[in-house]
């Protein structure tokens, strides 16, 4: 536990501020201070939680709800197929496990570093990041509850740490305008479907470059 909460302060100075900001957002939407609490307890889905926020306020129906959550976290199937939970050994454990299963850890958990790791470590850091999430959530409701009047902008905070994060992954040009032009035919074609339809012509897209480098 004490290697699984070193491993885990470096992210986590990045998740509770994150956090704090997710829960500012629950208070300023209308919602009591402590569905910060439940969702990010319960939820727990990251990007996810953002978007919820907003089909809670517009009492969205379930089915919107739910497909929305396989289109935002679908990449979770891919994660399955490499991450370590095969060294997790209890039942309990591999719940908990397949639950806490976020970005961060599995970027922690299944590279070179952590491929020795034993399943306490790994369900350990999962908690640590658990921790981070709910703390900052909270704290962040708590406060904004405190402020008076709403905060312009503040639902635009996590498409721009996407934007950031996408500013700085980008190594060449071509990225980026396969995603325009894969979202531009998804727009035009199908434009009732046009997420689903963006991901999978970005995907097919990416994966025929992938192809003709190789051969």
């Amino acid at each position: 536990m004490k290697e699984a909460f070193k491993t885990s302060l470096s992210v986590g100075l990045g998740l509770g501020p994150l956090g704090v900001a997710f829960g500012v957002l629950v208070v300023q939407a209308g919602l009591p201070w402590w569905w910060a609490t439940i969702f990010t307890t319960v939820v727990y889905a990251g990007s996810f939680e953002f978007v919820l926020v907003g089909l809670v306020t517009v009492m969205a129906p379930l089915a919107t709800i739910a497909t929305t959550a396989l289109l935002v976290n679908v990449r979770h199937l891919f994660y399955a197929l490499s991450f370590p939970l095969h060294r997790v050994g209890s039942r309990g454990g591999k719940v908990y496990s397949t639950f806490a299963l976020t970005d961060e850890a599995y970027a922690l958990t299944t590279g070179r570093q952590a491929q020795q790791w034993p399943g306490r470590r790994i369900i350990g850091l999962q908690l640590f990041l658990h921790l981070y999430w709910v703390t900052g959530g909270t704290v962040g409701a708590l406060l904004g509850s405190l402020i008076p009047d709403r905060i312009a902008g503040l639902d635009f905070a996590l498409t721009a740490l996407f934007v950031v994060l996408a500013v700085e992954a980008v190594r060449d040009v071509t990225t980026p305008l396969i995603a325009l032009l894969a979202a531009l035919t998804a727009l035009l074609a199908f434009p009732q479907q046009m997420l689903l339809v963006a991901f999978a012509l970005f995907t097919v897209a990416m994966l025929t470059r992938r192809a003709v480098a190789r051969a």
